[in-house]
């Protein structure tokens, strides 16, 4: 552990990557480190840590193993279509996962390797730099799991590759390599599947021994492009919620555990 203000992680592991690079690791194992309940709220509030804590000045965002997240755990997503209170608590937490990052000064840096899902996604491509794997699996899942995507695809996708290519990869979830996502520009780099994590390591060396207040300046005010955003994350983000109440979730989940094609109604227009 890194210090007594990261004692209560559980679900994330804290350590130091090098003189001032926090390393915050997804770490569940056997799961391909899928975000739980618990998980949620710890990547809620670690940006708000590491942006609280002078001796950070870089952060490496990564997934142990093989793979840096395969989303939400159904659990949690279970919870979400049975307990109002839950999809309002976990509504919050999607929304302060997003925005911590964002109003975080300390750059971050993401490692992707494997598959990057859900939850896990929204960290990856709201890093500052994103260091994707030559065959990392990127998929924001949303619309085949039966709900809008909300949690972080308004807000930065468009952004990042244009309105044509999010709308083919956000509506019919369609897979991107990592080779792929560099080349439409949704991540910073590609590198070999072997070189991911000593790749943004030396990418964080780089941020911590800069011109901190420099670096986190311009941080900042390039942010103002994703705060400018926030009425549509802000609208995706409960439109997913929505979704969480109707029925094509509930098959969206069933397909999931029968490992079958789902059968949607389609539900209301909107």
């Amino acid at each position: 552990m890194s210090g007594p203000r990261y004692d209560a992680y559980e679900r994330l592991k804290i350590d130091w990557a090098g003189p001032g690079i926090l390393r915050v690791t997804l770490s569940a194992p056997g799961r391909l480190n899928a975000v739980d309940a618990a998980g949620h709220r710890e990547l809620a509030g670690i940006w708000r840590d590491a942006d609280a804590d002078d001796e950070v000045r870089a952060v490496l965002v990564r997934g142990e193993g093989a793979a840096f997240s395969a989303g939400g755990d159904l659990a949690m997503i279970e919870e979400m279509m049975d307990d109002h209170a839950a999809r309002a608590r976990i509504m919050r937490e999607a929304r302060d996962i997003v925005m911590n990052l964002v109003d975080c000064s300390k750059p971050v840096v993401s490692a992707i390797q494997g598959p990057a899902v859900g939850a896990g996604l929204a960290v990856a491509l709201l890093a500052d730099v994103s260091v994707a794997g030559r065959t990392a699996r990127i998929l924001d899942g949303h619309t085949r799991l039966g709900v809008a995507a909300g949690d972080h695809a308004a807000i930065i996708w468009p952004l990042l590759c244009g309105m044509a290519k999010a709308k083919y990869h956000l509506l019919l979830c369609e897979t991107l390599t990592g080779e792929e996502a560099e080349r439409i520009g949704l991540v910073s780099l590609c590198v070999e599947d072997a070189e991911v994590h000593e790749r943004a390591l030396e990418v964080a060396g780089r941020l911590a021994g800069g011109a901190g207040e420099a670096i986190r300046y311009t941080k900042h005010a390039l942010n103002h492009w994703l705060r400018a955003a926030g009425p549509a994350f802000d609208a995706s983000l409960a439109l997913e919620f929505l979704g969480f109440t109707g029925p094509d979730v509930r098959e969206g989940v069933a397909a999931i555990r029968d490992k079958r094609a789902p059968d949607f109604t389609g539900g209301t227009p909107a």
